[in-house]
């Protein structure tokens, strides 16, 4: 299929599809950062908004679907009594109506140990009749889905290649989630797009890229949660604490970061943070009040 170029110059174009803000349809995109930080928990709950579509409550991330779909969720970590367990404990933070659009269109099938190859051609054409007509296919993680050389710049624009054809077959959105470098999380530097693990091909080739990254002790000292003013997260709640964004989106603009509380769970929370006073001040200000 060709572009027809008068066409083009003649007719408005036709509206994108983001899945997400900023996430084509039939696109391929990444979600990277370091081991613990929550990356299954955000993927998982972001599908779920996307399976829940407009069921009121069924997008705890605030991401904005544009609308409902169905999604592939498949988990090469983790056992399904992980996953059991994953689901139960974001399920207590929906409402029914949304937990049954959930789980009407939401599929997620354990990999783990089963030698799933993306670019084996058998393996791929399975997965493209089973996400057929799918929304989004979540890949988690990537390494667990190849066998090619991380570190490879050619292996992994093959990798690649191969969720482009996934996504172009079946219409769906392909995110694969994928580690930081050790560097990367050791600087905490895990926020741009350079941070991931391996091969640049790989968020390169991808045309949307989100991280996740742990909360800083900087970042712990001077931020608190609202109202403004309050007494800032500090050192040993900071764990808790991630923040969310978008180091490369090829359409559009990237949104602005977000913050995300752990529950005692996994699941994540929006959360509004702003500057902390510090406490002294604080208290200096209660003693010229009284």
């Amino acid at each position: 299929m060709t572009v027809n170029v008068q066409a083009a110059f003649e007719n408005d174009p036709p509206a994108l599809d983001f899945v997400w803000p900023g996430f084509l349809a039939g696109t391929v995109g990444a979600l990277v950062a370091p081991g613990g930080a929550g990356k299954s928990f955000w993927a998982l709950e972001a599908a779920m908004a996307v399976a829940g579509g407009d069921a009121p409550g069924s997008d705890l991330l605030g991401l904005g679907p544009s609308r409902a779909g169905r999604v592939v969720y498949f988990a090469g970590e983790d056992p399904a009594p992980i996953l059991d367990c994953r689901i139960h404990a974001i399920g207590r933070h929906l409402s029914d109506t949304a937990r049954s659009a959930i789980a009407g269109r939401m599929t997620v099938e354990p990999v783990a140990g089963s030698s799933m190859n993306v670019t084996d051609r058998h393996t791929l054409h399975q997965l493209v009749e089973k996400c057929s007509g799918a929304r989004l296919v979540v890949l988690d993680t990537l390494s667990r889905m190849h066998r090619l050389d991380e570190n490879s710049n050619g292996d992994m624009a093959v990798v690649v290649a191969c969720l482009e054809r996934l996504a172009l077959e079946t219409g769906a959105s392909v995110l694969f989630l994928h580690h930081v470098s050790k560097g990367s999380a050791r600087e905490g530097a895990t926020d741009h797009q350079g941070a991931a693990r391996g091969a640049s091909a790989l968020v390169d080739n991808a045309r949307w890229c989100g991280f996740i990254a742990p909360m800083t002790s900087e970042e712990a000292a001077r931020l608190g949660e609202e109202p403004k003013g309050a007494p800032p997260i500090g050192e040993a709640r900071r764990r808790h604490f991630v923040r969310v964004g978008v180091s490369k989106q090829n359409y559009g603009s990237a949104p602005p970061d977000r913050w995300y509380s752990r529950d005692g769970h996994g699941v994540l929370l929006p959360a509004a943070l702003s500057a902390s006073e510090p406490t002294g001040r604080r208290k200096g200000a209660h003693r010229a009040q009284a």
